[in-house]
């Protein structure tokens, strides 16, 4: 059994999820810890390891899932794995409250292996055109990859029955206090 208990953001790419995940981290209120996620990715500009993510080859990725070392992993693009680290979890579980910024499949899976001891959240763009005018205006992707996240996004939007709310992110204030009270009643279950 978990002293602390878990919340599980996941939307498709540009939907605003980790802009909200850092506003509610920010609410000492509410006491939360990020869970850092392992990724296969390159770093970006500005992120640290260990802080953003731990960066991962392809190699030592593969080896942490023959070795059972992840919660939960998705090959979310072609080669580019996430997965969260079990013993880096339940670590702090044992002592906290985890917030998580996650892939949809991912928190699906998550909140499968946690059950009631945690609330998924899935943060849903206005509209596919609204998605795609954010991931061209936050230029960091090619077009290639905008065109690919659309298309995911599109099936990601079917798995929003799969989480326990939905946050629409039209309004950004509305939407952050709705994942703060959402989050505060869960807590204080």
């Amino acid at each position: 059994m978990f002293k602390g208990k878990c919340i599980i953001f996941s939307a498709p790419s540009g939907s605003g999820k980790t802009t909200l995940v850092k506003h509610v981290l920010n609410q000492k209120e509410l006491n939360l810890s990020f869970s850092i996620s392992a990724t296969t990715r390159q770093k970006r500009e500005g992120e640290i390891e260990g802080k953003d993510y731990f960066f991962k080859s392809k190699l030592e990725f593969k080896k942490l899932i023959n070795n059972g070392d992840l919660l939960e992993f998705e090959e979310v693009y072609d080669s580019i794995f996430y997965g969260s680290l079990k013993n880096e979890v339940l670590k702090l579980l044992e002592t906290r409250n985890l917030i998580f910024d996650i892939d949809v499949i991912g928190g699906i899976k998550l909140k499968e292996y946690f059950k009631k001891n945690a609330l998924s959240v899935f943060v849903k763009p206005p509209s596919i055109k609204e998605l795609k005018k954010r991931l061209v205006s936050r230029n960091k992707d090619s077009d290639k990859s905008i065109e690919i996240r659309i298309q995911k996004a599109q099936k990601e939007i079917e798995k929003e029955p799969n989480f326990d709310i939905t946050v629409i992110n039209d309004n950004l204030d509305l939407a952050k206090k709705q994942s703060h009270i959402a989050i505060q009643n869960f807590l204080s279950k």
